[in-house]
């Protein structure tokens, strides 16, 4: 028993006029955001600088790990201890940290120097790196990850 197809196997033709037309509408406005013609929403720091939203608090943190698998946040200026991130805990400051570190790492710098933490006045919360100009935007992660951090900007009550 043969199944033979009469019809023509080919996309149709307005189908793909369309898909050119999203291709160049794509391609157009990347080249305007690219150029400058069209703001780029994806840059926190131009955002932030145009809207003229400033820093309210910052802090800048060490953070070192140790033999038992803890990681102890401490603040550069005092050197008190600010967090202790036991074994297993804290999964989402690792996994942020480890990226930041590997950037230092790929170009020859130590831990030694800070990070910054800022609170920003908008409510937003940035960790970021001047050795390398490495910044994570931590309010982009949800709730609980900014409260952790959130919390290494307190300081402690004596």
């Amino acid at each position: 028993m043969s199944h033979a197809h009469d019809h023509d196997p080919t996309v149709p033709r307005g189908a793909l006029i369309a898909a050119a037309l999203l291709l160049l509408f794509t391609m157009a406005l990347t080249g305007a955001v690219r150029l400058g013609w069209i703001p780029q929403s994806g840059d926190p720091d131009g955002s932030r600088m145009a809207q003229n939203i400033v820093p309210v608090q910052e802090r800048e943190l060490r953070f070192t790990d140790h033999a038992d698998g803890a990681v102890i946040v401490t603040d550069a200026a005092t050197g008190e201890t600010v967090s202790e991130i036991g074994f297993g805990e804290g999964g989402f400051v690792r996994a942020t940290m480890r990226r930041m570190a590997k950037a230092r790492m790929a170009q020859g710098i130590g831990s030694e120097p800070p990070f910054r933490l800022t609170l920003w006045e908008n409510g937003a919360l940035s960790l970021s790196d001047p050795q390398t100009g490495r910044e994570a935007e931590i309010h982009g992660f949800g709730a609980d990850h900014s409260a952790t951090f959130a919390e290494m900007l307190k300081e402690p009550v004596t």
